[in-house]
């Protein structure tokens, strides 16, 4: 009987241990092509893209996903497997993992990478009951603290980030570029401001047309982008393109359009690029009048955040621990299920062999001496398995594994076709 928290490995990257830019080289363009790859080689397989993480969860050897990814060019990840990987997908869930304490969007992405993963067939029972219990632990995180109370999510932060640098943003012009889920939590966080304009440029123009209207912006076509770039003090960019949307030649020529009259320089843009992979071209943090920021730069704005959050934090991270004993004892008490059956098939065997052993002895038993005969040998196998079964799962629950096979091998020794706990009766 293998253990059950055995079975789940973790491995990626994460703002915690990488920069913007080697979340970006990290990533996985093609996610149907890596799930094909991936589900080639594991019975289950999971791909979480998020703007500050990429993970890879597998049913499967810790070792065999570390060669996995070092054969598809990856190097510098974590790798977690067992119960550790399991505390982690628990906490992930809950919001203590995130760049932002609390954000909420995580559970949406993480029902996301399993509806994506099933598309694909690499989903798998033991990794979905593995997701559908962290969304389970992450609703109950926020229903029983306040973690996610005043906490804000990556596109909130980025206006909070434009705020502090402008001082503030009442009056302003500001441009969102991109209407995705992302570019939503940016609109409704600057829909509270006194803005004297919002600007929504999308590559499909009908979705612009339906955010701007949820905020009462302006709706922008992306041919257009460079010309509403010239109008706004400042930009936020967070849409899903493979490629840069913001070309630094361009948005040089755009700064020349900001000049001063007088002193010759433009006026200054902020530009907060959270998008993974960026959107903004590279070496565009170096012209003049543009000030560039990253997802880099919203760490600062989460450790201001996170000191009102801090022992909501430490409750939650409680709470994630009872959960995840309980989830281990679910899976043990799981596991014995297949030995059980298997336990449960030789007795039948046994039990049909002895009745008609008995029924021959008798010779020419009319139907309802058969009858009684069948019922009494059912019910004696009932009752000798019941709590050999109950203290079976016991066993199993508690992790005790020794005493579980030792059970059964105590129930079937000496017998033709014995059930052995470790054969092919049991799960992997």
């Amino acid at each position: 009987m293998t253990d059950p928290d055995a079975r789940i490995a973790i491995a990626g990257v994460s703002h915690h241990t990488a920069d913007v830019m080697a979340l970006e080289a990290f990533r996985f363009g093609d996610e149907p092509g890596f799930l094909e790859a991936a589900g080639r080689r594991f019975r289950g397989v999971l791909l979480l893209q998020t703007c500050n993480r990429v993970e890879i969860m597998v049913e499967g050897d810790a070792g065999a996903l570390r060669d996995f990814l070092a054969g598809q060019g990856r190097s510098g990840f974590f790798l977690l497997e067992g119960r550790d990987a399991l505390r982690h997908l628990l906490s992930l869930a809950a919001g203590i993992e995130s760049m932002i304490v609390g954000e909420d969007q995580i559970i949406g992405q993480l029902k996301k990478a399993l509806a994506d993963a099933e598309s694909a067939g690499t989903a798998g029972s033991f990794l979905e009951l593995c997701i559908n219990k962290a969304v389970h632990v992450g609703i109950g995180v926020r229903r029983h603290t306040q973690i996610n109370r005043g906490a804000v999510s990556v596109g909130s932060a980025a206006v909070l980030l434009a705020e502090t640098e402008l001082g503030t943003l009442e009056g302003r012009h500001i441009l969102v570029v991109g209407s995705g889920e992302m570019g939503l939590l940016v609109a409704q966080a600057l829909a509270a401001k006194q803005l004297t304009a919002i600007y929504v440029a999308n590559r499909t123009f009908g979705r612009a047309v339906k955010l701007a209207e949820k905020i009462g912006g302006k709706a922008v076509r992306l041919n257009e982008l460079y010309h509403y770039i010239t109008l706004s003090d400042v930009v936020i960019s967070c849409t899903s393109a493979p490629h840069p949307v913001i070309h630094r030649a361009d948005l040089k020529e755009a700064m020349r359009a900001r000049c001063w009259p007088v002193e010759g320089h433009p006026r200054p843009l902020i530009l907060i690029d959270i998008a993974q992979p960026r959107d903004v071209e590279e070496g565009s943090g170096t012209i003049d009048g543009v000030h560039l920021f990253t997802i880099d730069d919203l760490r600062e704005v989460n450790e201001q955040t996170m000191s009102t959050r801090r022992v909501e934090a430490e409750r939650a991270a409680a709470f994630v621990n009872e959960e995840l004993e309980l989830f281990i004892r679910q899976l043990h008490r799981k596991s014995a299920d297949d030995c059980i059956a298997a336990l449960h098939t030789w007795a039948e065997a046994v039990r049909l062999r002895e009745r008609d052993r008995a029924l021959s002895r008798l010779g020419g038993a009319d139907d309802r001496t058969a009858e009684v005969i069948d019922d009494l040998t059912r019910v004696l196998t009932k009752k000798i398995l019941t709590d050999a079964t109950a203290s079976i799962r016991a066993c199993a629950e508690e992790g005790d594994r020794g005493a579980a096979e030792a059970l059964v091998q105590a129930l079937t020794r000496g017998t033709t076709g014995a059930v052995s706990p470790v054969s092919k009766n049991t799960p992997e």
